[in-house]
């Protein structure tokens, strides 16, 4: 348990490692993504907040169980999917941030 806010990565690893180790993290506060691609692997998928399967070597329950299905099964995907996500959720406070700013000095102004 000590260890648990030093990890980053867990690998071949056995499905009730990872199932135990998303549990732990989850209940320290931690959001929590998970890759598999094979039957085992789908109760971690389900577990984690973001699940994330592999297309051409995963299994079809590996795909049913996970949030995200990765097409290209390469692990440069999953970094850049978080980048875009990241620069999306930025734009959208950005916007909402000046949005509200703007009605607010509308109102006042009135």
């Amino acid at each position: 348990v000590k260890m648990l806010p030093m990890l980053r990565v867990l690998a071949r690893s056995q499905p009730e490692d990872k199932q135990k180790l998303i549990r732990l993290l989850q209940e320290l506060g931690q959001i929590v993504g998970a890759t598999g691609d094979g039957t085992n692997d789908a109760a971690a998928l389900k577990a984690a907040n973001v699940g994330l399967a592999m297309n051409k070597a995963g299994t079809e329950m590996a795909k049913r169980a996970a949030d995200i299905v990765i097409l290209d099964d390469s692990f440069s995907s999953i970094v850049m999917s978080v980048k875009w996500g990241r620069a999306i959720y930025d734009n959208i406070s950005k916007f909402v941030q000046f949005q509200v700013t703007v009605n607010v000095v509308a109102l006042v102004l009135s």
